[in-house]
């Protein structure tokens, strides 16, 4: 049983892009936002939604966001929070998909191993600073965004 003081996030796989393939997700982004449906009537706190990585080789045409459309369309569907994934690697880009309603949360891994300090440039990019932890602090003078 999980306390009621801690979320429970669920991360769903809208498509694996393979349809046909033997092993391959079975249902499309309807039967994914049915699951969701179910998940928020049970009380999750927040539905992550991703895509892929269910079979080899999948067909996935990638390119900036993406996933976003699989967020947006789940988001439209249930009362609790939806976040989404998938190339979002500029500040301006992870906003637009916050402002207009898209996803509630932008996660990102892949951008933020790359380089450590996302959070501050992406933050001077949109006109916000962050403050430094002191361990870090005595790079401002030579930090460059």
């Amino acid at each position: 049983m999980v306390p009621d003081r801690m979320p429970v996030l669920v991360r769903l796989s809208a498509t694996d892009w393979s349809v046909d393939t033997p092993g391959g997700l079975e249902g499309d982004l309807e039967r994914t936002v049915q699951v969701s449906r179910w998940l928020a009537e049970r009380g999750v706190d927040l539905i992550d939604v991703s895509s892929g990585g269910n079979v080899p080789d999948p067909q996935i045409p990638v390119g900036p966001g993406y996933q976003t459309g699989f967020a947006t369309r789940v988001r439209r569907a249930v009362s609790v929070p939806v976040s989404t994934v998938g190339m979002i690697t500029e500040a301006r880009q992870a906003e637009l998909v916050l402002a207009t309603g898209q996803a509630d949360v932008v996660m990102m891994a892949r951008a933020l191993l790359a380089d450590p300090r996302w959070w501050h440039r992406a933050a001077h990019q949109l006109g916000h600073e962050l403050p430094w932890v002191p361990q870090y602090a005595r790079v401002l003078d030579r930090h460059v965004y």
